[in-house]
């Protein structure tokens, strides 16, 4: 892979209707939405069904997929900020990167009222797939056409992620987190998610396939049945924190007031809350020690 072969793919018919616009490896140890963009794209183009609109599939972190690591100097999911951005802050791998992925979705955009995006992430313990979305626009509403559970707030919580850059332009998405780094369970919900964005955004019609892909059955019959949490809390690290997860916790794994959630630096870090845990952090990079929810 070049490091300018960005593009994973597109397809339309061109037929007037909106962008889809999907990014994948914003997180380069994350390789699970590239996949299933290959595999949709290649279906689209083997089959050629008609769609309204068009679809892009773009690689977010292209050096830090090649080396498999989550990021090169920072977290590009944290560099979307308003003050980068405006001062054109290009001094690290990933802010020159967000600046390309910038530019690839203005070449798109410019025949299309209507833009909606996906940002397609894995997580670093085992987890039900899941939405997380920022309650701008139609964001909320779009959510909610899709079959898995729904997180609201982290954007709101966290600064600089893509997910809310995009929604401060007037594009309608989210961000899905489809499972486990390195699971095929993975792939198949990002798929899934993705095949059923066209349906809802560019009009596809599954009967224009030879089969209905077996990830949109999966998607919609092997997960619980949606629920929608919020953010109640973010346990944010330093740089130099120590911070180690106890073993074993899940997303929306319920916790109980006083339990051992981890070790910061040293000391026991139990929890304040009778509620649900969030994103517990099992690898060497990230900010985010976990997030407690709860059920809206």
């Amino acid at each position: 892979m070049k490091d300018n072969n960005r593009i994973l793919g597109s397809y339309t018919c061109n037929k007037d209707g909106p962008l889809l616009f999907i990014t994948a490896a914003i997180h380069g140890n994350e390789p699970s939405g590239v996949h299933a963009l290959q595999r949709v794209f290649k279906i689209l183009h083997a089959q050629k069904p008609l769609i309204a609109g068009t679809i892009v599939g773009v690689i977010g972190n292209v050096a830090a997929l090649q080396q498999g690591v989550r990021f090169i100097d920072e977290d590009l999911n944290r560099t979307w900020t308003r003050e980068n951005i405006q001062l054109k802050d290009k001094s690290s791998n990933e802010k020159q990167q967000m600046f390309e992925i910038i530019e690839t979705l203005q070449q798109f955009s410019a025949k299309h009222q209507q833009r909606y995006f996906i940002d397609c992430h894995t997580t670093s313990s085992s987890s039900l797939p899941y939405i997380s979305v920022q309650e701008v626009g139609k964001n909320d509403a779009f959510a909610h056409q899709f079959p898995i559970h729904i997180i609201r707030g982290f954007s709101d919580i966290v600064n600089g992620t893509i997910d809310g850059y995009l929604s401060t332009q007037g594009i309608t998405g989210f961000t899905v987190e489809a499972g486990q780094h390195e699971s095929s369970d993975s792939e198949a919900y990002h798929e899934g998610i993705i095949w059923i964005a066209l349906q809802e955004v560019c009009k596809l019609n599954f009967n224009a396939l030879k089969n209905i892909p077996s990830a949109v059955i999966k998607t919609r019959n092997e997960t619980p049945p949606q629920k929608t949490f919020k953010i109640l809390h973010r346990f944010g690290l330093k740089e130099d924190d120590t911070f180690k997860m106890k073993p074993g916790f899940e997303n929306f794994q319920p916790i109980q007031k006083g339990e051992n959630l981890a070790t910061l630096n040293g000391t026991q870090v139990n929890s304040d809350w009778d509620n649900y845990i969030f994103m517990p952090l099992y690898q060497p990079q990230g900010n985010d020690g976990f997030f407690v929810v709860e059920a809206d």
